[in-house]
């Protein structure tokens, strides 16, 4: 039989290489996002491989996230992997300069959001006593950089919750674990920078950062061990990287 994935911000980047690398082995997928064009596309991609179900909200949103979960049909309702993606960066600011919205998006999705999704899901897991989740962090959970204030703090959190999941669901048999992955050439800096894509551009200029499907292939590796297996914390970054600020360029 085989498994149901459900994975958060779906449409793009990491969440989309990581829908299409476990449809392609033979995962039950549940796409989560806002975007109804993309979704609809990855959509009719992915059923050509395996099952799949759309979910359209925005984890900001408690209720859609509540109502959204708990509509799903009978054929995807038992979920055994939650895969918390969906995040983001606002600015890349001092924080006496910072941005109050940014702050908020920053916090509601990366935390809140996470944290929604996850009280949606975890009750089944629980009952079922199996299951497993991956919340996708960054190196910003491991370290704080110039002017990633609240994003590190944010990653940091999500850091912090990683370890409370794992050790409060221990007894119910439920494998949790984080992946934190350095620079990925991604949606993340042109959302960061508002759609300047030039300044976008440039962060991944002069050396070879991590593909979304350099995560995915690692998410599929970590959900694929046997089950008494737990990868509990993983980092990852592209060769040329050694920190946040450090990286080799050409």
């Amino acid at each position: 039989m085989s498994k149901t994935a459900l994975i958060t911000g779906a449409t793009s980047g990491i969440g989309k290489a990581t829908a299409e690398i476990l449809a392609k082995n033979n995962y039950k997928i549940i796409l989560c996002g806002r975007r109804e064009d993309r979704m609809a596309e990855l959509e009719k991609k992915l059923s050509k491989l395996t099952e799949v179900h759309t979910l359209l909200f925005d984890v900001r949103d408690k209720k859609a996230v509540s109502d959204s979960i708990a509509s799903l049909p009978e054929t995807f309702s038992a979920i055994d992997i939650l895969i918390n993606n969906a995040g983001n960066a606002h600015g890349l600011d001092p924080i006496q300069n910072g941005d109050l919205d940014d702050w908020d998006a920053m916090i509601d999705i990366n935390i809140k959001g996470l944290l929604y999704v996850s009280k949606a899901i975890i009750p089944q897991m629980v009952e079922r006593k199996s299951g497993h989740i991956i919340n996708i962090g960054s190196t910003a959970a491991k370290e704080v950089y110039p002017n990633g204030n609240v994003y590190c703090a944010t990653k940091h959190a999500v850091d912090a919750l990683n370890q409370g999941m794992r050790m409060d669901l221990n007894p119910f048999g439920i494998r949790v674990g984080a992946v934190h992955p350095g620079m990925v050439q991604t949606e993340f800096s042109e959302v960061r920078f508002k759609g300047n894509t030039d300044r976008a551009e440039k962060v991944y200029q002069g050396f070879t950062p991590l593909q979304p499907e350099d995560i995915a292939d690692i998410i599929h590796f970590v959900v694929s061990r046997p089950y008494h297996v737990n990868i509990a914390d993983l980092v990852l970054m592209s060769t040329a990287q050694a920190s946040s600020t450090i990286i080799k360029k050409n």
